[in-house]
């Protein structure tokens, strides 16, 4: 995954610190308004207080020509405090919002912030349903000089990491609240709308397709998707029965047959981590490349989106590896707060090292053996901690890299057994659910039997090289006697992918 970084500014920290008198506010004891940020480490302003959503529901018409979305948004939530107020993040133009189906007044505020006052005040553990019509043009946002919502040649794309939602539908944007989507997308005759999950149904009337898909299983809200052309499409079924939804842009170029060979092995590779990770946790698993100048990809939940440019120099397996691996760690299980970002990251990353094992490429122990020793103790690489990188180093390579070299150091401290026991049941006891690195540091302790805490703090927050002797084995011999294992070059070749 890869993403321009949203640095918390001064304003925004004072924000953050401004929430507890702001949610204090009580003055007409008839609730609290929500707060407008989640509190999360690096990105304060990030999703709301006061209510869980459960389904969205979103009825879309979009014109590629002019680049006009319009939209009907259904929330359906339960308030988790008494409420006079609360708020959703989104930056496209409102006409009208009703609350249990009554009209709401609302107003907006700071960057992204759209606060909805219902006629009535809502009480705590009470259901509610939020519809928000509006209507813009996606790619004329912009927040902090930045619009996520990509034109092509014949159509839009959205799939950005950490926000994307505020760009087209409204929503509580952390990944902490997830739900379940169905997104209904009129596009022009000959044009096509992907999202994730299954396309439930089609239809066609007065020179517009509606395509319905549906993902019913919980999903964050940057890992939900709309991409708008002209695609070649394929399905298939894994052994297992579950679909594959494959697109490629009909006009990528030199790329296509790249990008076609690559995303083509998902239903191979799909089957090969459930051996790894467990069952495949959603409804459905592909990917997409549109005609997007990007050399980054994203882990959008059952379909990963692949900018054009990640198959400039062919295809690449390993990257397709990286990103259907987050089904399970990053998608199914994901972070409670973004400085977690290990727990994505490094298992992703690591994937990708089992792959090649997998294939006879190179082991996990020779990769890890090759990138420790291609990083001296004075290089910054190890000053970066995978465990709490920092928002400015949240996709450096080291978060992956050493990332994955601390999960190699901690396959060679607790076994073969242990370890890829921890794999699979990781996923298994925390699936759709939200978990910290301190939560899988608990977890390995409790399945392995052993004291771990200043093992991760070794190889996941000291900002130093760690010893050769703390990895149990290897890791030691000097750069010029460790060989390159042959499938570096296409992994190093997904840094550029994952990196700014």
């Amino acid at each position: 995954m890869r993403h321009r970084l949203l640095v918390p500014g001064a304003a925004a920290l004072s924000l953050l610190l401004a929430i507890p008198a702001y949610a204090a506010a009580n003055a007409d004891g008839h609730g609290t308004p929500g707060a407008p940020g989640v509190g999360d480490t690096y990105y304060p302003e990030s999703g709301n207080g006061g209510y869980d959503v459960s389904h969205y529901d979103l009825r879309l018409k979009y014109q590629p020509k002019t680049d006009l979305l319009e939209g009907t948004a259904t929330l359906l939530a339960r308030t988790t405090q008494d409420l006079s107020r609360f708020n959703l993040d989104f930056g496209l133009k409102v006409s009208e919002i009703r609350v249990n189906g009554k009209k709401a007044a609302f107003a907006t505020s700071g960057k992204h912030e759209l606060e909805v006052t219902p006629a009535t005040p809502l009480e705590k553990d009470q259901q509610i349903s939020v519809v928000v019509r509006y209507a813009g043009k996606p790619s004329e946002l912009k927040i902090d000089d930045f619009t996520a919502w990509a034109r092509t040649p014949d159509g839009a794309v959205i799939a950005q990491e950490p926000d994307s939602a505020v760009w087209w539908f409204p929503s509580n944007d952390h990944p902490t609240d997830k739900a379940t989507y169905d997104i209904s997308v009129a596009v022009p005759d000959g044009t096509q709308a992907l999202s994730n999950g299954v396309l439930a149904s089609q239809s066609s009337k007065l020179g517009w397709t509606r395509y319905n898909w549906r993902s019913d299983k919980p999903q964050a809200t940057y890992l939900t998707t709309l991409a708008v052309g002209k695609f070649d499409i394929t399905t298939d079924t894994t052994a297992n029965g579950l679909p594959v939804i494959n697109a490629v842009s009909k006009d990528l170029g030199a790329n296509e047959g790249s990008a076609k060979a690559s995303i083509e092995r998902t239903t191979e590779i799909t089957e090969w981590l459930e051996s790894v990770f467990g069952p495949y946790p959603f409804n459905a698993v592909g990917g997409y490349v549109p005609n997007v100048p990007a050399r980054y990809a994203l882990e959008t939940q059952t379909r990963p989106f692949y900018g054009r440019k990640a198959f400039d120099r062919g295809t690449n397996v390993s990257v397709v590896v990286h990103e259907l691996a987050h089904q399970w760690y990053g998608d199914s299980v994901s972070l409670k707060d973004w400085k977690d970002i290990w727990i994505n990251e490094g298992f992703a990353a690591y994937s990708q090292w089992l792959w090649s094992e997998k294939e006879g490429e190179g082991t996990a122990q020779e990769l890890a053996d090759y990138v420790y020793a291609q990083h001296p103790a004075d290089d910054p690489f190890w000053t970066v901690k995978p465990g709490n990188p920092g928002a400015e180093n949240q996709f450096d390579a080291a978060v992956y890299d050493r990332g994955a070299l601390a999960l190699q150091a901690l396959r060679n401290k607790v076994g073969d057994k242990v370890f890829f026991g921890l794999l699979k049941s990781w996923p298994t006891e925390h699936k759709y659910g939200n978990a910290s690195v301190a939560d899988f540091v608990k977890f390995a302790e409790q399945k392995s039997g052993k004291q771990l805490a200043g093992f991760f703090d070794t190889w996941l927050f000291q900002p130093t090289k760690p010893a050769a002797a703390a990895a149990k084995r290897a890791f030691g011999a000097p750069q010029a006697q460790v060989a390159q294992p042959k499938s570096w070059k296409q992994i190093a070749a997904t840094h550029e992918v994952h990196g700014h």
